[in-house]
Parts: structure tokens; C-alpha cells; sequence
């Protein structure tokens, strides 16, 4: 069924009873030409993509559990393109660029909102760092514009601008960055997808992967064995435990990063804002709830729930910055599972068994880069060659230590990004 005005108003009048399925529930077939192990996001854009740009349908997207029931579903819903190293430059504006135009693609409503994202700065330093990503953005291609004090006032008025450890001396505005409805991603994803005849399959978890003189040949699963040309990993912060079943070790670590919501408020905030010295992000949803979050939770874990002490430290943050957000009452808060990387950013490439790719290492950034994912990896897949946008995401420079994007000047370091 196609979306359009007509049909919404027609089943609004009666009742809504003639819509179907979003995607079929098909039993799994016992090959395919390709198999996506993770029906989360970045796996069902890869399989979406594969279909439309390559026509390749006789795939089939393995998720353990339900669709959109892992990170995708939970995160903070942050779209943005504001980084500054080259290879995450080139990235994140394709993948904004796919952003833009993916409720027409998709034909479906994804809530994807434009309300700009204002990443404040608390020092000289900070500012001159500002500015330095600002030219970097605009010199690929995106917007970045620098905002003194007042110009942060002008539109985050109610901020501590003169708080004695942290005072607010600008903010870096990305007019085009902003958010969108995440469970709404993966429907829209997983609907266009199977519209064109790739395979969800749900409730299947993959236990282990087939390799034969050095060629991947399908996956175990608990639904049976599945034969497959090629085999995409593609699992957020379940990485590390399905390459080993490759033989494979992971430069990962797996750790919980918590979101917060409020209850339903009057509309207070329209853009999304990042305090850096407090790491501590906000928005506010279409519901009313401010949705925020802050750092990890700095221990591994597949447990996809926080501690405490990090959620003190997330409301600290938050009463830091903006006082005001002392009166309203969190009303719900959950957990996502970072495949955090030593460099802080993603890994999409082939591996030493022929067939078998790899894509993981996402961090912070896994929602935003979903469209940019699932396209360039689905390029991958079908072409055996890095798409130009992301090339510098190779999984080899862990080894060799050449071509390691540090964007956060953190250190090599998991937990550290």
C-alpha cells in the first residue's frame, strides 16, 4: 500500500481499517544471494538499499529479536553533519544529504525535522576549536555558522550564560542538523525494504556462520541453517559476539550509553543543543518530552540499562546548563548497547574471509549515519569496493595505525569516545 493524503483521510473516516501489514513475516528460504545479520537500522538500510540501487532482492535481514527493537528504538534521535576530520566529513554529509530526501523515497513519514543543532562553547580555545570545524563543514559543503553570546542568548535564553566553571561564550550553529522519529526510521526502512522483496525475518537469532576454505557459505541459526553467497555483520554493540563467531576479534568494546525523557511539556525548546564541558545533549520531541543524554556509563556491558551514578551525572549536567529543567519530572529513562571503537568512529569494510563484511564501531553516532550506512555498505557488498564516502573507514588502520580518526582528540582509547 502506497501512502498518500487520500488514503490517510479515507481510513481516518472509516475507522482505519483497511490498512496491512507494514512487511510481511515470511518464513526463512534456505539461500540467499545475501544474508544481513541485525535487523536494526543500519541493517535494514543496507538490505533497503541493496534492492534499489542494486537490485540485488534474494536477501535476508536475520534480527534476533523484533525490528527496531535494539539501539534504533533507543537513542536520543539525533540527525547532524557537523564533524570535522576527513573520512568523517565526506560521511555524515552524504549521509545527511540521504536524510533529506527519505520521506519521499521511502514514502514514509519519518518525522525528520530540521530544527538546527547548536554545539556550545565555554572557553577561548573551545571557540578557536569551533571555528576550525565551522570552516571544515562549510568547506565540504554543509552549513556552520559561529554564534557569539549573545547570539546563543538571542536564541537559548533561558541557558546559565554566567555560571562560575562553564560560561557560555558561543555556540556553533548547524542549521540543517535536528532530529528524527527513530522507531519511524526503522518501519520506513523495513516497509521499503520488503516492498521489494527482501526477507525480514524476526525471531532468528544467528548462533553461528558457515565458512569453508576461507568463503563464507551461510549462518546457523535458531530457525535452521541458511545458505548465503555473501554475509553482512551488521549488529551495533553485539559486534564483537558475532565476528567471534567468524574467528574473528573485534577492536571493540561494547558499553551502556543512557537517554532521559521528561513528561509532555509546552513547546520551550526548538533546536537541539550539546554542552561539551558537561557532555550532556538536549531536544525536544514532538510528544513535549526532553529527550537527553550524557556520557557512558564507562563499563562494558551487554545489559541495555544504566547505573546510577551516571544518571546522577546526566541531571547534574542538566540543572548545570539549564536551571529550569529542575521543575520538570523524568519520566522514563533506557539504555542503548555502544559499539564503541578505539578511534571513536565507524568501521565498514570487507574481510580476510571472502564474503563476509563488516560493519560496526558506530559510538555516538549510529542514528544519524543510518541512511549513510546502509547505502555505502550495501554499495560494498555489492560492488566489493569502499564507496567514496567512506573510504578512510577501513578496518585495518587498528593494525597499522595509519588513518585513525581521533574526532573527539581523546585518545585511541574505547571508553574514552
Amino acid at each position: 500500500m502506497r501512502f498518500s493524503a487520500w488514503q490517510v483521510l479515507k481510513e481516518g473516516l472509516t475507522g482505519n481499517r483497511g490498512w496491512g501489514a507494514h512487511w510481511r513475516d515470511p518464513e526463512p528460504k534456505p539461500a540467499y544471494d545475501v544474508i544481513i545479520i541485525g535487523g536494526g537500522g543500519h541493517g535494514l538500510a543496507t538490505a533497503y538499499y541493496l534492492a534499489k540501487e542494486h537490485g540485488i532482492t534474494n536477501v535476508a535481514v536475520l534480527e534476533k529479536g523484533y525490528i527496531g527493537g535494539g539501539n534504533v528504538g533507543r537513542n536520543t534521535t539525533i540527525v547532524r553533519a557537523n564533524y570535522g576530520l576527513p573520512g568523517n566529513s565526506e560521511f555524515y554529509s552524504h549521509s545527511l544529504k540521504l536524510w533529506e530526501g527519505l520521506e519521499a523515497d521511502l514514502n514514509y513519514n519519518v518525522m525528520h525535522s530540521q530544527r538546527g543543532i547548536i554545539n556550545l562553547f565555554h572557553s577561548d580555545g573551545a571557540r578557536d576549536a569551533a571555528a576550525r570545524r565551522g570552516n571544515a563543514m562549510i568547506n565540504q559543503g554543509d552549513d556552520a555558522v559561529l554564534l557569539d553570546r549573545e547570539g546563543v542568548r538571542a536564541m537559548l535564553p533561558f541557558l546559565d550564560y554566567d555560571n562560575i566553571r562553564f560560561p557560555v561564550y558561543g555556540g556553533l550553529y548547524h542549521a540543517r542538523g535536528g532530529t528524527a522519529r527513530h522507531d519511524a526510521v526503522a518501519w520506513g526502512f523495513a516497509r521499503g525494504a520488503d516492498r521489494r522483496g527482501v526477507d525480514l525475518i524476526q525471531n532468528c537469532e544467528v548462533t553461528g556462520i558457515d565458512i569453508e576454505q576461507g568463503r563464507v557459505t551461510g549462518v546457523q541459526t535458531t530457525r535452521g541453517a541458511i545458505k548465503a553467497k555473501k554475509v553482512a555483520m551488521v549488529a551495533a554493540g553485539r559486534s564483537g559476539q558475532v565476528a567471534a563467531m567468524a574467528g574473528m576479534r573485534l577492536p571493540i568494546e561494547s558499553h551502556i550509553l543512557q537517554a532521559f525523557v521528561t513528561e509532555g511539556l509546552k513547546p520551550c525548546l526548538d533546536t537541539v543543543v550539546t554542552f561539551g564541558m558537561g557532555h550532556f545533549y538536549i531536544s525536544q520531541s514532538d510528544k513535549g518530552g526532553l529527550v537527553f543524554g550524557g556520557d557512558l556509563d564507562f563499563y562494558a556491558s551487554y545489559a541495555a540499562r544504566g547505573n546510577l551514578p551516571q544518571a546522577e551525572h546526566v541531571m547534574e549536567a542538566a540543572m548545570t546548563l539549564m536551571p529550569m529543567i529542575g521543575k520538570a519530572r523524568v519520566l522514563r529513562s533506557w539504555g542503548g548497547i555502544m559499539d564503541m571503537s578505539p578511534d571513536g568512529s565507524p568501521i565498514i569494510d570487507t574481510t580476510h574471509i571472502d564474503g563476509l563484511f563488516l560493519n560496526c564501531g558506530w559510538c555516538y553516532g549510529g542514528f544519524k549515519a543510518v541512511p549513510g550506512s546502509g547505502h555505502v555498505t550495501a554499495h560494498l557488498i555489492a560492488t566489493g569496493r569502499p564507496h567514496a564516502a567512506a573510504t578512510k573507514y577501513r578496518l585495518d588502520r587498528f593494525a597499522t595505525g595509519i588513518g585513525l580518526m581521533d574526532e573527539e582528540g581523546t585518545g585511541s582509547q574505547h571508553n574514552l569516545h
